[in-house]
């Protein structure tokens, strides 16, 4: 994968970098809004915020930091038009609109922790990793130690 890699990042992934800072998807993260970029679709961004506002984070995220991870991922990232979602792909539909950005955003991975889009492996060219499989790809070199007793999955 380039080092300027276009990624779309599903929804666990973002939410383990928002309430794990040292971790591997929150590594990750920072990484590809420094030398890539990353890709929403307004799917994509309407259930990262449906799910980060969940009450079940308030004890771990305020909500004033919650508003600034949207606000400056929202600014950050390519945003894509998705024209055509009616493709299925994945055996959970709500995972396909991760599929759709990343088919729109030319995507050169669509990185998750989620097995329905895992067990894919790939699709329309674009691979499936998880942040740990992205992070080799990007960096050549393996993930960082995570500090804060959480694995991801290789």
């Amino acid at each position: 994968m380039r080092v300027d890699a276009r990624a779309v990042v599903d929804t666990n992934v973002l939410i383990s970098a928002a309430l794990l800072a040292e971790s591997i998807p929150a590594r990750l993260l920072k990484h590809l809004l420094h030398q890539g970029r990353v890709l929403f679709s307004e799917a994509t961004f309407a259930g990262l915020e449906q799910r980060l506002w969940r009450p079940k984070f308030d004890r771990y995220v305020s909500p004033d930091i919650r508003r600034a991870l949207l606000h400056d991922w929202a600014a950050a990232a390519e945003w894509v038009p998705v024209h055509d979602a009616a493709e299925r792909f994945s055996r959970d539909p709500d995972d396909d609109k991760f599929i759709h950005a990343a088919v729109a955003g030319r995507a050169d991975a669509l990185i998750s922790g989620g097995g329905d889009l895992l067990a894919l492996g790939t699709v329309c060219g674009i691979a499936i990793l998880t942040p740990a499989q992205a992070w080799r790809r990007m960096t050549g070199a393996q993930p960082p130690a995570q500090t804060n007793g959480v694995r991801s999955r290789t």
